[in-house]
């Protein structure tokens, strides 16, 4: 693990690191960077402004190198090893033999699943794993770092610009000047003592949540909030195939949002989410997928409230949309919340934390994606833009927007009456597959033929 301060050298480090352990070990390292389209930018063609030469040609030199994919941002090596540039956003889809060494770089703001994910492989082959980032908040490269620091087999290692003489002080101070003139005194100085001093304590910049989720830690509102087995569990999604389909469950209690779990996995079809809501667990589980299972076997369901997106057929499912494969499920009530703009969402969900209440253990990836969920800053124009970034944080992010516009339906539906938007819903051939719509005319065919006869 390398908390080092920015510009301090960390990917030079990791770079040569693995020069040498291919030729050290035959097999497979990969460096990962938060996002495959930075690979090519800040890693592939960046130019090393103190040489002028390329990173890569500085790390592996050509006389080292057997085979040099451009395209693919690969280097193959003599002795069979091989390096290849990969992205912590798309890690489900890297396939063909797993790494013996791994390097994630800026972990801070790379999606924290890859970890899990790859760990096991690594334990598997006897690999290794080097982190290095500059903090980002209070997430979970923090959380890596304590635990480095007291694991037995991990190597832990600290740098702020005073240490490592990279600034002379008379430039840290113009820096730390520039950033206030930018950002204001309060701020500019967290983004100083985050960036060159390595403190955990600035928060993430942009964020759009981050300030709500602060409120609410403030309050008290993140303990163990206990599943009341009285009430029905509500979930809210935000869903995807190539990328994370996310699920908030959580019970409205006295006018309070009760956010009670978390889940959320890549790859999976409406099948594997319905087997989830039921409780069910198969062998293709992993661990942590049949411990998010188990826990959901106990929850007597409401409603199951998805984004508008539910209602596009997909060619995959026979022209069916995902609202209607859901009702197949027989999973309870399907609904789909009504359709809003990002901005109008965003301002919904912020009026939603003062109601809420978050499980501390079972809803801490959930609360890692809110707190991440940023603006992009646009450089040229010194400005924040009004479009969050796609990432990693964007899927918790969404479900729980999903949440706010429905849970005061949920509330105000409380008598257990169907409302009329249910009632028409149920009616509608939209709601419906072909099959079911022929399974309940034959029912009812095959009710009028017995009545005859009897």
């Amino acid at each position: 693990m390398l908390k080092w301060h920015r510009r301090s050298g960390k990917d030079d480090v990791g770079l040569h690191h693995v020069a040498c352990s291919a030729f050290q070990r035959v097999g497979n390292y990969w460096y990962m960077l938060p996002e495959y389209s930075q690979a090519r930018k800040s890693m592939w063609d960046a130019v090393n402004g103190h040489t002028g030469k390329r990173r890569i040609d500085e790390a592996f030199p050509k006389e080292i190198r057997k085979r040099y994919l451009e395209q693919e941002m690969a280097i193959h090596f003599p002795n069979g090893s091989t390096f290849q540039l990969v992205g912590s956003d798309n890690f489900n889809s890297l396939v063909g033999s797993p790494p013996v060494g791994l390097v994630f770089s800026e972990y801070a703001i790379s999606d924290p699943s890859a970890w899990s994910y790859l760990m096991p492989i690594l334990e598997e082959n006897g690999g290794w794993a080097l982190f290095n980032s500059t903090p980002r908040g209070n997430n979970h490269f923090k959380k890596l770092c304590e635990f480095a620091q007291k694991e037995q087999g991990w190597f832990f290692d600290s740098r702020n610009a005073d240490q490592t003489g990279v600034y002379k002080p008379e430039q840290l101070e113009a820096i730390k000047r520039a950033l206030i003139a930018e950002h204001g005194t309060e701020y500019g100085t967290a983004l100083f003592q985050q960036e060159y001093y390595v403190s955990f304590d600035a928060a993430i910049p942009g964020s759009v949540f981050g300030e709500w989720l602060d409120r609410v830690r403030l309050k008290g509102r993140v303990k163990t909030v206990p599943h009341d087995k009285a009430l029905p569990v509500h979930t809210a999604w935000d869903l995807g195939h190539t990328d994370a389909t996310a699920i908030w469950f959580f019970q409205i209690v006295m006018g309070e949002i009760r956010l009670i779990d978390y889940f959320e996995a890549s790859l999976k079809d409406i099948d594997y989410y319905g087997m989830l809501i039921r409780g069910q667990s198969d062998s293709k589980d992993t661990e942590a997928e049949a411990r998010g299972k188990a826990r959901t076997k106990g929850y007597a369901y409401g409603t199951h409230w998805l984004p508008p997106d539910a209602r596009a057929r997909t060619l995959a499912a026979g022209g069916k949309t995902i609202h209607q494969q859901m009702i197949e499920q027989k999973v309870g009530r399907v609904a789909i919340v009504k359709k809003v703009d990002l901005q109008d969402q965003i301002a919904a969900a912020r009026k939603t934390f003062g109601s809420c209440w978050f499980d501390h253990d079972n809803t801490e990836q959930g609360r890692e994606a809110l707190g991440n969920y940023h603006y992009e800053y646009d450089p040229e124009n010194k400005v924040f833009t009004r479009t969050p970034v796609h990432d990693w944080s964007s899927h918790g992010s969404s479900a729980f927007m999903t949440m706010s516009l429905a849970w005061r339906d949920v509330q105000q539906s409380g008598t257990g009456e169907t409302s009329l938007q249910d009632r028409l819903m149920a009616g509608s051939v939209n709601t419906c597959s072909i099959g079911a719509l022929r399974e309940a005319h034959f029912k009812k065919f095959r009710s009028a033929k017995a009545e005859r006869f009897n």
